[in-house]
């Protein structure tokens, strides 16, 4: 699990966080309000709503939608989390049976780790 975990705003536009999972080389970004978990946007979420405003517009037209949307129009919402006691095996059956990329660690609402299917990963690449 990792404790540092990128957030942002149901507030926030789809051009911050595109810009977020840039510069942060992440696919997952929970969203929080107050500090509880709200949702979770990827980089699936981004894609899909760009895709549907990008068909043969300039560059200029696309950033300028993408900072009229807000996360809240795209983000998944009640994302399925995980507790910190949870073990790895736990968090890798749920992503696979439920077909995610990332639980969200909370106490209660409170975000605080991020298991991704690329933690998972290395978890196990690194068993003898």
């Amino acid at each position: 699990m990792k404790t540092k975990v990128v957030r942002i705003s149901a507030d926030d536009t789809l051009w911050t966080v595109k810009e977020i999972m840039e510069l942060a080389s992440v696919r997952h970004v929970p969203v929080v309000h107050g500090g509880d978990l709200v949702g979770v946007v990827s980089q699936r979420d981004l894609l899909r709503a760009s895709l549907s405003s990008v068909m043969g517009i300039e560059a200029d037209a696309h950033e300028s939608f993408l900072e009229k949307v807000r996360i809240s129009d795209v983000m998944s919402r009640e994302p399925i989390s995980t507790t910190p006691d949870a073990s790895i095996r736990d968090a890798a059956r749920t992503m696979a049976e439920r077909k995610i990329g990332c639980l969200p660690v909370v106490e209660g609402r409170e975000l605080v780790g991020i298991v991704t299917e690329t933690d998972v990963l290395r978890h196990y690449a690194e068993q003898p």
